[in-house]
């Protein structure tokens, strides 16, 4: 057998020996190298083209691997600190749901934070575990949601005793981190599972002076973007386990949902990702965290603005702070985040991650240069001095405690009918409403819908946040449940 180091990647080497031997091919795709489809060749690349190739012996294969995906799987288990690692092509949604799929039956509970990703609750509308909602702490000034508190996951826990799992969100969107390590120790005392949304926290596993890795925490199984700040292509992502869990049962859970068609693009994109952080991951995140830090300290001289960071940390809610990240309060300029995002885009063709009704996050990587830092730095400036104004009015608060009335698989499939959504206060929600990205709920299927809930859908859509979720495309109607 082949001694492996992080040097290697197996599938890229395997995809390239492929593309050079020649072969005549008579199987998928049927571009057949790019001769089927000139223009779209043209568009992507000879190269591209050719490397898009289905499943076969050499190649290995996503759904049962014994070669080549095998060993690339088990060099990003090593670089990962797991004891096994799921190349998944479907996105960090496709790992998310796995972990709880695969720890979660119909009807069992699992506990977690409600401002978590829609895919976390689509899981359970799929595979009927109902949910124990712990609201995050809230920061008033930012109106934005944190981590959980350890007090609270306890108590969830000792009123749930016979709750499979805690799934926590390490960081959030804005960088937020909870006391992963204790949480860790407490539901493992109860004899239950860990599970971490860790989309946004790729690099936590190549600095040290990041936050703690949910690896590295103890946690169980950890769903990792390797897209977002790992380097790899979109859609390509990572999930992580422990032996703790049987490896051999959540690969088939990942096989109940994901393609059998996966794309070799996005599995060699993983594995040249992997390579990268293994070897360069403490520069690009020494020059990441340099550009974060510098882009704060001169947001912050602008005035109005609130680029925040660790000076949140409360050793509870806000346990740890990502520094890569760049969130910006903008309320204080009398500006919705989504309209400062608006603006950065149509007036100085600058595009950011997101904008909700206070704050702005801008993506910061290795990848990004001084000129372009200083850009983002200057039109906010100029932003600010065109269109402050007071911001009596604004919308102060992005979470909203949810009221549940029944579990979300009961509430998606039950008999619903379609009603204005300005007649729908009182009723029970058989749908999905978020302002995307960041894609987090503000109304999920089972949850009572509420004066409190509907004026914030009403802002978001005045703001120009892009909803999602609902049938209704318009979002002038919904989807509400006949009988409770």
């Amino acid at each position: 057998m082949r001694v492996l180091s992080q040097q290697d990647t197996p599938i890229h080497k395997a995809l390239e020996e492929q593309r050079l031997n020649r072969l005549a091919h008579f199987d998928v795709p049927g571009h057949k190298g790019g001769r089927g489809n000139k223009e779209l060749k043209h568009f992507l690349g000879d190269t591209t083209l050719s490397l898009d190739m289905n499943s076969m012996k050499p190649l290995d294969n996503l759904c049962h691997p014994v070669s080549v995906i095998k060993e690339a799987q088990e060099l990003a288990a090593q670089a990962f600190g797991a004891d096994e690692a799921f190349f998944i092509v479907n996105g960090t949604t496709a790992a998310v749901q796995a972990m709880i799929m695969s720890v979660c039956k119909s009807s069992d509970k699992v506990i977690m934070p409600r401002n978590v990703h829609r895919s976390a609750i689509n899981a359970l509308v799929v595979c009927g575990a109902l949910p124990v909602y712990i609201n995050p702490g809230t920061n008033k000034e930012l109106g934005i949601p944190l981590g959980m508190s350890v007090v609270d996951v306890e108590k969830a826990i000792l009123e749930n005793p016979d709750a499979k799992a805690v799934l926590v969100n390490n960081p959030t969107y804005y960088g937020i981190c909870s006391n992963l390590r204790e949480i860790v120790r407490i539901a493992h005392e109860h004899n239950m599972l860990v599970l971490v949304d860790e989309a946004h926290g790729t690099h936590f596993y190549f600095h040290e002076d990041l936050p703690v890795s949910a690896m590295e925490a103890g946690a169980d199984m950890a769903a990792v973007s390797m897209h977002k700040t790992g380097g790899s292509l979109t859609q390509s992502s990572i999930l992580l386990a422990r032996n703790t869990v049987n490896a051999d049962y959540v690969r088939q859970v990942i096989n109940l949902t994901q393609t059998t068609s996966g794309s070799y693009l996005l599995l060699s994109s993983l594995d040249i990702a992997r390579k990268n952080l293994s070897l360069n991951g403490k520069s690009m995140f020494d020059k990441t965290i340099d550009f974060a830090d510098y882009a704060r300290e001169e947001i912050n001289k602008l005035g109005g603005y609130y680029a925040f960071g660790e000076e949140l940390v409360n050793g509870d809610t806000v346990y740890a702070f990502d520094r890569t990240k760049l969130s910006i309060h903008t309320r204080n300029i009398g500006l919705a985040g989504i309209e400062v995002y608006d603006l950065l885009r149509d007036d100085y063709g600058i595009q950011i991650e997101f904008g909700d009704i206070g704050n702005i996050l801008a993506i910061i990587s290795s990848g990004d240069r001084n000129l372009e830092i200083e850009r983002l730095i200057s039109a906010l400036s100029e932003i600010k001095r065109l269109h402050e104004k007071d911001k009596t009015g604004l919308f102060d608060h992005e979470y909203i405690n949810p009221k549940i009335i029944m579990g979300p698989q009961k509430a998606f499939y039950s008999n619903k009918r379609q009603v204005p959504i300005s007649e729908s206060k009182g009723a029970v929600c058989g749908e999905f409403v978020m302002c995307y990205p960041p894609g987090i709920p503000l109304l999920a299927p089972g949850e009572c819908i509420t004066q409190d809930i509907l004026n914030h859908i009403a802002y978001a859509k005045e703001k120009g946040c892009f909803m999602t979720g609902t049938q209704d495309m318009t979002l002038e109607n919904i989807n509400i449940v006949e009988e409770v």
